[in-house]
C-alpha cells in the first residue's frame, strides 16, 4: 500500500493526503487520510472514510453517513491516536535512556 492517496472533490478538484492509519471499528475498516494541501497545512484536519479494497486491492472509500457511525469511528481513531503518541513517548524516554 501506499503512504498517499489522492481524492477526486466534487468541485472536480484532486486533493493528495497522506494515509495515517487503516483501522477497525464496530466490525469495518476504515481509513484516516491527512490532506496535503497548501490550505490544510496547519489546520489538523483528518478525513475519516470506510474502507474497503476491491478484487484488484485498489481502494474503495465511502463517506460516513450518519452521526452515530461517526461518533464510533471518531473515537476509535482517538484511540489509535492516543496509543500512538504513548509509544512515540516510550520510544522517545528509551533514546533518552541508552544515550
Amino acid at each position: 500500500m501506499d503512504d498517499k492517496i489522492t481524492l477526486f472533490l466534487d468541485d472536480g478538484r484532486e486533493l493528495e493526503c497522506e494515509i495515517l492509519t487503516i483501522f477497525e471499528a464496530d466490525g469495518q475498516d476504515y481509513i484516516a487520510l491527512l490532506p496535503t494541501g497548501p490550505e490544510y497545512e496547519e489546520s489538523g484536519d483528518v478525513f475519516l472514510y470506510r474502507y474497503s479494497e476491491d478484487e484488484n486491492h485498489e481502494p474503495i472509500l465511502d463517506n460516513i453517513t450518519s452521526d452515530e457511525e461517526y461518533e464510533i469511528v471518531d473515537e476509535a481513531f482517538d484511540e489509535w491516536l492516543d496509543a500512538n503518541e504513548y509509544d512515540e513517548i516510550v520510544d522517545e524516554e528509551e533514546l533518552d535512556f541508552n544515550n
